[in-house]
């Protein structure tokens, strides 16, 4: 029972980087397998779009923040990409494009989410 009581029990800490690529992860196994059955339940096709883009535009956001302290540049690149995510989100509803940018675009990040973390 001693040997139990300082044992870590919790889920892992995650650093801020480490939450931000699970989050894209999850969405993007989420709207990667979603896109394959989508003919089988496009209500959670257009869940995991949905999710996508709020991610993003939680991102945007987040930079548009005065006091967000990434480089001015890096806040430019993701506020763009995340005004090209809900364009292209409503693309896809209107039947006009398909996912495979956003998930290209989300696994960049998260490439970049690892390498940054090393």
């Amino acid at each position: 029972m001693a040997r139990t009581a300082y044992s870590n029990t919790a889920a892992p800490i995650r650093t801020p980087r480490g939450t931000e690529y699970e989050a894209f992860a999850r969405i993007t196994h989420r709207l990667r397998q979603t896109a394959q059955d989508k003919k089988l339940s496009y209500s959670a096709y257009v869940k995991a779009l949905y999710d996508n883009r709020r991610l993003w535009t939680l991102l945007a956001t987040n930079v548009a923040e005065s006091d967000n302290q990434l480089p001015k540049e890096l806040r430019a690149q993701i506020f763009y990409l995340a005004q090209f995510t809900a364009k292209h989100t409503s693309d896809i509803l209107a039947k006009k494009a398909d996912e495979t940018p956003l998930i290209d675009i989300n696994t960049a990040i998260m490439r970049g989410l690892q390498r940054e973390g090393q």
